[in-house]
Parts: structure tokens; sequence; C-alpha cells
């Protein structure tokens, strides 16, 4: 009888990648970095048990695809964060990862290239090397947390997560966000559903059981504690959702579900409408609802470059617009700097 081949029948090929153990003792951290992580996420705690009545901002590129421009980025960022550190907490978002509604460019540590070679391994050395230089400057971090295996190699060096709008249902998301050493951000699904953010914090507040891979690579049963220090993110969907009204039905069901009235709102995607020269409005508007009493408000988000707009991928990087995003278009650091500064 002939033998049925009936496992990975669409699976081309595989490699081994070394164990996050492996890849940590390759690029160590400095205690300068660990001390900035600490005390990054305890600030952003503070914030969210309003011991700290500063505002997180996490500002920053889309997506990281030249870690030499977002390191230029991160050098501005770090200076314009001491400048401001007496209202606002500032984190870079550095975000490596990105789901995709169909098919694209899924970021740098999936394709470093940006030409489908796929080289994981660099990708993550890469990533791995960027967080240790803007941990080194003192600048706290943000990042997605997409990929369930990549904070083994990552996580340590990341202040604040989010889980994005594509993934806010997924159950293997909501597990891994009751296990992560961070606090985080949910964010609203990507028609605006506001519901399906509360049920995953609610959800990651749990502990859990889930599959992963150990430091050493083996896969192993993780334990999960709970993670209470999740709060909300407004992001807009088919319509934007940083106004009043939709802030207050937000709170009210957080408060109804049990939940802190904790929320921070992007003022870049749905609610600025995808347009950059859109931001400084939101930004403007949903500080002025931050600053009324007893307000949800809890922070904001803005997607900033060196350069303002996005562009192609096309021909490949060596063609590419040095510090322009290549995924959703950003606002310039110019117009990033004066935004921030504005703000009473």
């Amino acid at each position: 009888m002939r033998r049925l081949k009936l496992v990975n029948t669409n699976i081309a090929g595989h490699s081994i990648l070394p164990t996050p153990r492996h890849i940590r003792e390759l690029l160590p951290a400095s205690e300068k970095s660990l001390r900035t992580v600490a005390e990054g996420r305890q600030a952003i705690q503070d914030i969210l048990d309003g011991k700290d009545r500063r505002r997180l901002l996490v500002v920053g590129p889309c997506s990281i695809h030249d870690p030499k421009a977002a390191y230029e980025y991160a050098k501005r960022l770090a200076g314009l964060a001491k400048r401001v550190s007496g209202r606002f907490l500032v984190a870079m978002r550095v975000y490596f990862e990105k789901p995709r509604t169909t098919v694209g460019w899924k970021g740098l540590i999936n394709d470093p290239g940006m030409d489908d070679s796929f080289r994981i391994e660099a990708g993550l050395k890469l990533a791995r090397r960027l967080l240790l230089r803007i941990t080194d400057l003192g600048l706290p971090t943000a990042s997605e947390a997409l990929d369930p295996i990549t904070p083994q190699y990552l996580g340590e060096l990341v202040c604040w997560h989010a889980i994005g709008a594509r993934t806010i249902e997924s159950q293997t998301h909501r597990e891994l966000a009751s296990g992560l050493s961070s606090p985080i951000g949910f964010k609203n699904g990507t028609d605006g559903n506001v519901q399906v953010a509360i049920d995953a914090m609610r959800s990651a507040l749990r502990p859990h059981h889930f599959l992963g891979v150990d430091p050493d690579g083996r896969i192993s049963v993780f334990r999960t504690r709970g993670n209470r220090y999740g709060h909300i993110v407004l992001r807009g969907g088919k319509a934007p959702n940083y106004d009043r009204e939709s802030v207050r039905r937000c709170a009210e069901a957080l408060e109804k579900a049990g939940l802190p009235r904790k929320i921070m709102i992007d003022c870049s995607h749905g609610n600025s409408q995808k347009d950059p020269k859109r931001q400084p409005l939101v930004f403007a508007e949903s500080l002025a609802q931050a600053q009324e009493p007893g307000s949800p408000i809890m922070g904001f988000m803005l997607e900033s470059n060196l350069h303002e707009g996005n562009q192609p991928i096309g021909d490949g990087p060596g063609k590419l617009l040095y510090g322009v995003s290549i995924t959703d278009a950003c606002l310039g650091w110019e117009d990033t700097e004066r935004t921030i500064l504005s703000a009473p």
C-alpha cells in the first residue's frame, strides 16, 4: 500500500532559529537599558494607578524599516522627551511586526531586506540591537505584541505593548497579554468596535495557560498570573471615536465591566482618517478633554517619522527616501515637535 503523506503537505521547508537565550546572550542589555525599561514600566503603571499625573505619549514611526533612521529619530525624541517630562511620559513607538489585512510587507523582523527573503534571524538581531540603542538613550519603548514567540527575544526591552485592532479578538493574543511583563493597551477593532477590546482586557486580567517556547527554545506550557495594567486605545474605525461622546460611552462601558476608566487616544488611523495632517487637531482636541476634571484619558499616540508622508517599497530599499514611512503615512518631525511643545 502506498504511504500517504498527511503531514506538512503545504510546508516547503523550514530552518532552525537560534534560541532566545542565545540571542539575548549574543546581544546583552546594559544596566542603563534595563533601568530605562524598569523605570519606564513603573512610570506607566503609576499613570494607570493615578499616582503620576502626567499622560503617556507613545510617538514614533508606524513601522521600523531602517534602523539608522529610527535611531536618528530616537535621539531627537529623547531630547524632546526631556523638555516635556513634566507633562508627558514619552515612549517611542518601535513596531517591528505588521499585521496585514491581506498581504504585504510584514515588518523588519519577518523581512528585514524588504525583498521577500524572510531572513527572520537577521531581523530579530536588528530589532534587538535597535531596542538596546534606544533604551541606552534613556528613552522608553513601545511595541505591538503580534507573534507570541517574539517577546522571548525582545520582551525585556519593551516598556509598553499594544494588542492591535486586527488581533484584538484572538484568544492567543489575549493569553499572551495576560503574561506580558509590561503594561498593555488594547485597541478597538478595525470597524470601531470597542466591546472586543473590553472583552480582551477582561480576559487578560485572568490567569491563562498557553503554549510557547522557553528561553532555550523548548515547547512549554506557560501559566500566567494575569495583567492588571491594561487600558483601552481608541483608534477610530469606520468613523473617528475620540470625540467626547465616544470617550464617555467607552468609559461607561469600562465601568460597567468592572474595569478601570483608562483610555488612550490614538491620533492616527481611523481618528485622523489616515491623514497625518489631521493628527495635531485630534491631539489638541483630545488633550483638551484630558484636562477636564475626571477625564478618563490617560495617554495619546502619534504616528511620526523624520519626514512626512509615506512611500511604496517599489524597487527595493536602495531606492527609498530616507526617514519616510513605508506603511501608514506619518507626521514629519518638525510638525511632531511643534504639536507636542504646544501642549499646555
